[in-house]
């Protein structure tokens, strides 16, 4: 297939470029500096783009098959952080325009502001708070998408991500804010970010998510 992969010089999206080569997929990876991206392939194409800009998009856009966003925001205590929702309003405008209708993108466990009460002591208390300018950012974006209609989304909400080596574990994976075991308490803590691109390009061939936000974790 034809994507377009955002956040693709980040350490997950670059995984996840690797990997939609591996795959034989043709990727464009839209970037604020082409230097950073070191793959080289021939199904490979980099451009220069601004991610705020649905104009700049725009020409990068048409003609794929979906677009994939790995885009992060740093943490802010003093702003907030607004990232997230506009790169994913210019997106959807940009989508919109050249008549492409699929895009997957991630956040993390514990979006909303709630879902943390069963998470242990340290990520409740300590992590949370402290990431907390981003998870309400995500959060928002989840609740654009949530009220768009017209476009196939699906929001891919990983744990603690590790720069480990991609498995070919299993996905264990639940509607929520993270995966519970039978208690309701979180499975594990961490994923490896090849796994979360393996798990997002897997939804090329597969419905099961649309319009849906799922939590995922390995087994």
């Amino acid at each position: 297939m034809k994507i377009a992969v955002l956040g693709a010089t980040g350490q997950t999206g670059q995984e996840l470029v690797q990997q939609a080569l591996q795959q034989g997929h043709t990727v464009t990876a839209i970037v604020r500096n082409p230097a950073k991206l070191t793959v080289t392939h021939d199904n490979l194409k980099v451009v220069e783009g601004d991610v705020f800009a649905e104009d700049s998009l725009k020409p990068h856009f048409k003609g794929q098959d979906a677009v994939f966003s790995c885009l992060g925001f740093p943490i802010s205590f003093v702003y907030g952080v607004t990232g997230y929702t506009q790169s994913m309003t210019a997106a959807i405008n940009a989508m919109r325009e050249v008549k492409v209708n699929r895009i997957i993108t991630m956040t993390s466990w514990y979006t909303d502001p709630n879902s943390g009460t069963n998470a242990s002591y340290l990520i409740r208390f300590m992590l949370l708070p402290m990431i907390r300018s981003v998870l309400s950012n995500m959060y928002e974006m989840e609740t654009f998408l949530k009220q768009t209609e017209d476009i196939n989304w699906t929001v891919v909400r990983p744990p603690g991500l590790k720069n480990i080596p991609t498995t070919a574990n299993e996905f264990l994976t639940h509607e929520g804010y993270y995966v519970p075991d039978e208690n309701g308490l979180p499975i594990g803590q961490s994923v490896s970010r090849g796994d979360v691109g393996r798990f997002m390009l897997s939804l090329l061939n597969n419905n099961a998510w649309m319009k849906k936000a799922v939590a995922i974790i390995t087994k």
